[in-house]
């Protein structure tokens, strides 16, 4: 049996749907941005690239989590 996803990757599903790329287009333009906060990140991808703040979140979270 299968857990659920938890976290910010359970938001990865519906990103996808609604944004039309895949999570792996918004984790190289986070890792490519010159910026390095959290936050920074955040409003970055909100205003530049029209997500909401929880897609945003989610997504900046789980990249910076991945980096060493």
């Amino acid at each position: 049996m299968t857990e659920p996803v938890k976290g910010p990757a359970s938001y990865f599903p519906s990103i996808e749907k609604k944004y039309g790329h895949p999570i792996a287009h918004w984790k190289d333009l986070i890792r490519s941005s010159p910026l390095a906060g959290h936050m920074e990140l955040v409003s970055w991808l909100k205003a530049g690239h029209g997500l909401g703040h929880g897609h945003a979140n989610a997504l900046v979270a789980h990249t910076l989590k991945e980096q060493p």
